[in-house]
């Protein structure tokens, strides 16, 4: 019986050696290949959109520019792979890319179905309605009979459903594959509602002809957090990628701006001193350099940098910072301690 119990002990610890050795792959793999490939959406302004010229920009782009400047000291090392919300999940599981920054929803199905882990929360957002003025509608529980352009694939057609039984009213789904198409279908007139995360409605609403025609309604129906997924089975990418963003929030709790980090990476206070690399190695057991922060925050900013100009007072899209903002100025944002 020891024999069996001594075989089956070392079996297990030969698995457990064989998970390890091909885990930690991902990393190396990025930095042989020299670049890191990023899942964004097909263009969604202050989340991921590129320009005429094909530069991407947005809170989720730089949440993925964050992570090569951290492995590369470059924020730009990067290739983006523009992808629909039906297909976001399968380039992620077979490797096309190493990372989905593109308004994802944290739920319990996909943590635990995709092969795959929600590394935080980038933007915590809600579904909401976008209706035209000319409607006359000032609130969602007047939507009764509507009907509703939803994009599939997505978590809106499942809190639609809830929201209209939870309030005995009856509705018609129109739904498309792709946001582009669902938002044509409602500025034509195929639709009386457009539902999507508040966010998304922002800046979808950015792309009709006469943005001011319409508006999107006070109700908020779900909670809908927002973050970058990572692949199962590698660790250390896996807190690489979670540590980049709680590195982001961590600088503007501290006030560490692009401006000043230099400046403050002399600080003698010892929080500071841990976060930009003057004491400790907590980068390097990340696998990155002790200045891993230094380089974050220096070619992309913190936090509060990046959503101010992607979808903040800094943006087109004005949207306030609300529960994105820090966990010690009203808001919900709160990053683990560097420590």
């Amino acid at each position: 019986m020891k024999r069996v119990s001594l075989v089956l002990t070392l079996a297990a610890a030969a698995v457990l050696s064989a998970q390890a050795a091909s885990a930690q792959t991902t990393l190396k793999t990025i930095q042989d290949r020299g670049m890191l490939s990023c899942g964004v959406s097909q263009g969604l302004p202050g989340f991921s959109s590129p320009d005429d010229k094909g530069n991407w920009t947005g809170l989720d782009v730089d949440i993925c520019r964050a992570i090569s400047a951290a492995i590369f000291n470059d924020p730009n090392k990067i290739k983006f792979v523009p992808l629909s919300a039906k297909d976001r999940f399968t380039a992620l599981q077979s490797g096309e890319i190493d990372v989905l920054s593109r308004n994802t929803t944290w739920t319990i199905s996909r943590d635990t179905s995709l092969g795959a882990n929600f590394t935080g929360v980038t933007y915590y957002d809600g579904q909401g309605f976008l209706v035209k003025k000319s409607l006359k509608v000032k609130s969602a529980l007047e939507l009764n009979g509507a009907s509703v352009c939803v994009q599939t694939g997505t978590t809106t057609e499942q809190n639609l459903a809830d929201y209209f039984k939870g309030n005995n009213m009856k509705y018609e789904v129109i739904a498309f594959a792709g946001a582009d198409e669902t938002v044509k279908a409602y500025e034509s007139g195929r639709c009386d509602v457009f539902t999507s995360d508040a966010s998304q409605l922002y800046a979808q609403r950015l792309k009709l002809a006469n943005p001011g025609d319409h508006e999107v309604l006070p109700e908020i129906i779900s909670k809908e957090p927002l973050g970058p997924m990572v692949r199962h089975g590698d660790d250390q990418w896996f807190d690489i990628v979670k540590w980049t963003l709680f590195a982001m929030i961590n600088a503007e709790e501290s006030g560490i701006t692009q401006k000043n980090v230099d400046e403050m990476a002399k600080s003698d206070k010892p929080d500071i001193k841990r976060m930009l690399g003057g004491d400790g190695n907590l980068g390097e057991q990340l696998g990155l350099t002790k200045d891993w922060v230094v380089r974050i925050v220096k070619h992309v900013g913190n936090y509060g940098e990046s959503f101010n100009r992607n979808v903040g007072a800094g943006s087109k899209l004005g949207i306030s910072r609300g529960l994105n903002n820090l966990w010690n100025k009203g808001g919900i944002q709160y990053g683990p301690p560097i420590r």
